[in-house]
């Protein structure tokens, strides 16, 4: 049985890059120009200006199932897009006067931007959802583990200790920051696109702005001032927010990677999905296994962590080309709109993935305290060799001070002997350390990485505090 939570656009990368409620392919993009003229069609029937039922008829024959895509495809090399053979084969299931009613007014950019804008919200919606328990889980754990101490990593070698609750805390500060930008989106820049020809409606005459905002109301988006045909910041700034969320989660996923690696083993993916297995008898080939390898049975991979980096590496590029493509020359692009199609589109998903992915990663999430405990006192208490440091600078001087420390961090680094060994077996230091009244039990306590914590415990509630109050949408 496949995971519930895998992509069900059917492609072969769907499961990794198509996961959640928001799939975003063919079908999704028909559908939602579908919508576009069905809501035009409402309009229109509103303003007076088609049939009566012509709204209905239209709603009712405007179902994604019920065309041809690939027929739809070949025709879109007619005309450089697919909206006129959409509009002509949907005119011909409503048949009759109210066929009138399709695409009146319009232009094929209205039709693909308004869907785009559709698209939006059900990625941005889906997005959210998914951020929204990612946000809860990492809440969860920077509360369990407020005080649990691990060690900081600062260029990827150990730094002073940290709390595994301030760890989780910087990832639901992100994911907070992430939501509210998708929120601010949703409710800013989502807007229905109704120019026609050239972005003054001059075919509907004195109704062009009456009929604009009523298709606006018809598909629940705002109306903008004018059209936006040729400006593009509409666009860029749905692809900004959704990039944000990949941004957020990749950081998180990065981390996991690393905490899970088999040296360091801190953090381990819990199974967000049914295990695969050999049939009742043990014979023949077992299914897939989460985490499995396809060479070696021993590995267990950080499967979700891994599929949110593969989403968010394609942001950026995804990014870029939608903000490469907003120079549009005059009241329609030659090329630049077209450019935007794919990577729109491909940028809602992808986000919309990770984010699903993220939802499972950070509820299943298992945290080996002892691990990061044993990883502490392993590291010889080299992780506090600048609380050592300040102790000693009162008594011989900063600069003597780091010096000495750097000195015995570096015997005990090659020897495997800890430092606190290695500095009490200096008999100048010892000599120092009396006249200056610090006893072995300060050293001790120096070591001590409950006692290096700095704000972390604030920082984490102050974290948690602003998540309680963030927004709710």
């Amino acid at each position: 049985m496949p995971d519930q939570h895998a992509g069900t656009s059917g492609s072969l990368f769907g499961g990794v890059f198509a996961r959640g409620s928001a799939i975003i392919d063919d079908r999704a993009w028909l559908q939602a120009m579908l919508d576009a003229e069905a809501g035009l069609a409402r309009a229109l029937e509103r303003a007076g200006l088609a049939p009566a039922g012509a709204g209905e008829a239209v709603t009712r024959a405007a179902r994604a199932n019920d065309f041809d895509i690939v027929e739809l495809g070949e025709l879109s090399a007619l005309a450089g897009n697919p909206v006129p053979g959409l509009a002509r084969a949907l005119a011909v299931k409503v048949g009759g006067q109210r066929s009138r009613a399709v695409h009146r007014g319009a232009s094929s950019q209205d039709i693909l931007d308004t869907a785009a804008m559709l698209l939006a919200r059900r990625a941005i919606d889906a997005a959210r959802a998914d951020l929204t328990a990612a946000a809860a889980a990492a809440a969860a754990l920077a509360t369990e583990h407020r005080t649990t101490p691990m060690i900081g990593r600062t260029l990827l070698q150990q730094a002073v200790p940290v709390t595994f609750g301030a760890v989780a805390a910087g990832w639901l500060a992100a994911l907070d920051a992430a939501i509210t930008g998708l929120a601010e989106t949703r409710r800013t820049r989502l807007a229905v696109q109704f120019g026609g020809a050239a972005g003054t409606l001059a075919s509907l005459g004195p109704d062009g702005v009456r009929v604009k905002a009523m298709l606006a109301d018809e598909l629940q988006l705002a109306d903008p001032p004018v059209p936006w045909h040729t400006e593009r910041l509409r666009i860029i700034d749905v692809g900004v927010s959704m990039a944000r969320v990949t941004a957020a989660l990749s950081k998180i996923a990065r981390d996991v990677t690393l905490l899970a690696q088999t040296e360091v083993a801190e953090v381990a993916e819990g199974s967000g999905g049914p295990e695969g297995g050999g049939g009742p008898d043990g014979g023949g080939v077992a299914a897939p296994r989460r985490g499995g390898s396809s060479a070696m049975p021993n590995k267990i991979n950080p499967v979700a962590a891994v599929a949110i980096l593969g989403c968010a590496k394609q942001a950026p590029g995804l990014l870029a080309t939608l903000v490469a493509s907003a120079e549009q020359e005059h009241q329609r692009a030659a090329g630049a709109w077209h450019a935007e199609w794919q990577p729109f589109g491909q940028l809602l998903q992808v986000a919309a993935s990770a984010a699903s992915w993220g939802g499972e990663l950070l509820a299943n999430l298992e945290v080996d305290t002892g691990k990061m405990a044993a990883n502490l006192t392993a590291a010889g208490g080299l992780p506090l060799a600048e609380r050592v440091s300040a102790l000693l600078r009162n008594a011989i001087g900063a600069a003597e001070a780091h010096d000495l420390v750097a000195t015995a961090a570096a015997k005990a680094a090659t020897s495997g002997v800890p430092l606190r060994d290695i500095l009490l077996a200096d008999p100048d230091l010892e000599d120092k350390l009396t006249k200056a009244g610090i006893t072995q039990a300060d050293i001790e306590q120096a070591l001590d990485p409950a006692g290096y914590l700095g704000a972390a415990a604030d920082f984490t509630d102050a974290a948690l505090a602003a998540h309680e109050g963030s927004i709710s949408w």
